[in-house]
């Protein structure tokens, strides 16, 4: 059967393909960009026909039909492996499950100890060669549709291509075709840094040098960090990144990312994962500078070290004084996901010349008025992300310290340097009794 012909076979209306799922089943849309809005619908409009669906997401921007259509999660149970603002909600109302992770280890879950019944996914139409493109959710994505039992794609000719055998899942692995109108992509609201973001970034800079590779994060941090590159002497710097967003966009308009120093991949910018503007979308569809790889490749240690001068600059939410990182929660409330910051910790800590950065205003202040300190004296039901052992360099709009290596007391020290001054002297005294204060520390 020709190319045209099987496809023609596969063709179905959303609510014909979802006809698939079972009670029981479990049903992953997979990543980001790869929510499938009208098999969503399709599956929601049989809720009283089902019982004890399994549905599993990554960073979705919502809502979900099956979430929406069975407030109390009878017919459909929905778990999430990062929280996006919606996602996050739905976890405080019980309506979502957070499943810790972290990135390099996602291929292994899938293979390994993880049910895909279904997998049901928005990708890019059909090249002449007869693959689907998994667009910016490649990363996690290819492992969900490598593993299920079944797979329906939901065809966005709105979503970008990626170039790389990763992103392309070939029509003879799909069951089912659904066409569809091009519907916008989630963007992501580029907000330009303020001032304290900028004096953090500022602390970061210093280390980046000519023909480093970079890992940003979202956030008005990284995009401080994309300011201050862009306008700067650098040159060279290369991207090897889980997720790719606009600072990336932004180097390269300034002529900064050119990918040609990179000791791995060289001339190519590396992602598993991207989601940005809309100018973001079009300067990396079908672009042939850059290359998209599966996370367990694009995340692991050893691939990561390859990369000569990596540098890694990712949030945090707190840290306390014996050095524990905690980059996913608010006490037990989970705000967003592990993801893989641990992965580039490690990862740009065993590159030749590499550094991780992990980066946090030094307080917040909350709805009623008052100042809380983000470094705190010890944890009391905040999920630690990063583990002391691992942390290397922290950085607040004070400094930024090195943690690596050590001792209790020096740690102590040097995290009350960059603390906010309304809260030192407390800290102080409750790392003195905490016996990680030494007696004649300076005050």
């Amino acid at each position: 059967m020709d190319l045209l012909s099987e496809y023609r076979s596969k063709l179905k209306t959303a609510a014909e393909a979802v006809k698939i799922v079972k009670n029981g089943d479990w049903v992953d849309y997979g990543s980001n960009n790869s929510y499938p809005p009208a098999l969503d619908a399709a599956l929601a409009a049989r809720r009283d026909e089902l019982r004890g669906v399994q549905v599993r997401g990554n960073f979705l921007r919502g809502p979900l039909a099956v979430v929406e259509c069975d407030p109390e999660g009878e017919h459909f149970i929905y778990n999430t492996w990062h929280c996006s603002a919606y996602d996050r909600r739905l976890c405080d109302r019980g309506r979502a499950y957070f499943t810790p992770m972290t990135f390099r280890n996602m291929d292994w879950y899938y293979r390994s100890f993880l049910t895909t019944d279904v997998a049901m996914v928005s990708v890019a139409p059909m090249d002449d060669e007869g693959n689907f493109n998994l667009s910016g959710a490649l990363g996690s994505t290819c492992s969900v549709v490598e593993n299920a039992k079944h797979v329906i794609v939901e065809v966005n000719p709105a979503m970008p291509r990626i170039r790389g055998e990763a992103a392309k899942l070939p029509l003879e692995k799909v069951d089912a075709v659904v066409e569809g109108p091009a519907i916008p992509l989630w963007e992501l609201e580029n907000h330009a840094p303020n001032d304290l973001e900028r004096a953090i970034a500022g602390y970061v800079f210093p280390h980046i040098c000519d023909g480093a590779t970079i890992q940003l994060g979202i956030g008005g941090v990284p995009n401080a960090i994309g300011e201050l590159i862009g306008d700067s002497d650098l040159k060279d710097l290369g991207m090897h990144t889980e997720l790719a967003s606009d600072g990336y966009l932004a180097m390269y308009r300034a002529g900064k990312l050119t990918n040609r120093k990179k000791s791995l991949y060289p001339g190519l910018g590396v992602l598993g994962l991207a989601i940005g503007s809309r100018e973001f979308y079009d300067w990396l569809d079908d672009n042939p500078e850059i290359l998209g790889l599966r996370l367990d490749v694009v995340n692991a240690i050893p691939v990561i070290a390859q990369n000569d001068n990596m540098i890694s600059i990712n949030g945090c939410l707190a840290v306390d004084l014996y050095g524990q990182v905690c980059s996913e929660s608010v006490g037990t409330r989970q705000i967003s996901g592990s993801g893989g910051q641990l992965d580039f910790v490690n990862g740009a800590t065993a590159a030749k010349g590499g550094k991780s950065f992990l980066c946090m205003a030094s307080s917040f202040t909350d709805k009623a008025g008052a100042r809380h300190s983000r470094i705190l004296p010890r944890f009391g039901g905040d999920i630690v992300t990063t583990p002391r052992s691992e942390v290397f360099w922290l950085a607040t709009e004070y400094g930024a310290v090195n943690l690596a290596g050590r001792s209790s007391w020096e740690r102590a020290e040097a995290l009350i340097s960059i603390a906010h001054p309304d809260f030192r002297d407390e800290l102080i005294r409750a790392a003195e009794a905490q016996h990680i204060w030494l007696p004649h520390n300076k005050r």
